[in-house]
């Protein structure tokens, strides 16, 4: 689990893995959908700081996952980064097996959802392979809150979910 010493580490890969072009090594990037920044330290300190979720980290800061209650049965998975020279080998589908088991052992949960820039048709194909199916609700973009990043487009959120296993 990230703590606070984690924070420079785990923005550096945030943000290299979402915006910018260091994103653009990688294959499940924003960088033509935003600029600006994906997160913020003070985000993540938050994120770190709340009992209602984890940001869990791989030591060398290669990936990351967030998970967070937002019922009694149910979290959410978000915030998964791998740094782009890492991806395709594997990592980003561990970091969701490990985001799903801390969910139903620390959470309880039965379900996880997440949300995903319906733009992103590729990401969005990639979970489908790992189990989640879009539940055909969809949710705003927060387009005009530049800790977001800056949109060059409309934009708004895919919901995905899947049931766990107890």
């Amino acid at each position: 689990m990230a703590t606070a010493d984690d924070i420079p580490a785990l923005h550096a890969l945030v943000e290299s893995a979402f915006r910018g072009d260091s994103a653009r090594g990688g294959w499940t990037h924003e960088a033509d959908l935003l600029d600006g920044q994906r997160t913020d330290r003070a985000a993540l300190a938050e994120a770190i700081a709340d009992p209602d979720r984890t940001v869990l980290m791989i030591d060398d800061a290669t990936g990351c996952v967030q998970v967070s209650r937002v019922a009694p049965d149910r979290s959410a998975l978000g915030l998964l980064a791998v740094r782009p020279d890492a991806q395709a080998g594997g990592l980003g589908r561990r970091l969701v097996q490990a985001a799903e088991d801390h969910a139903v052992q620390a959470f309880g949960a039965r379900r996880m959802e997440m949300t995903v820039i319906a733009a992103r048709g590729e990401l969005i194909a990639w979970y489908e392979r790992q189990g989640y199916v879009r539940t055909g609700e969809t949710r705003p973009f927060p387009m005009d809150d530049p800790r977001f990043g800056l949109p060059r487009q409309m934009l708004s959120f895919m919901v995905l979910e899947r049931g766990l296993p107890r």
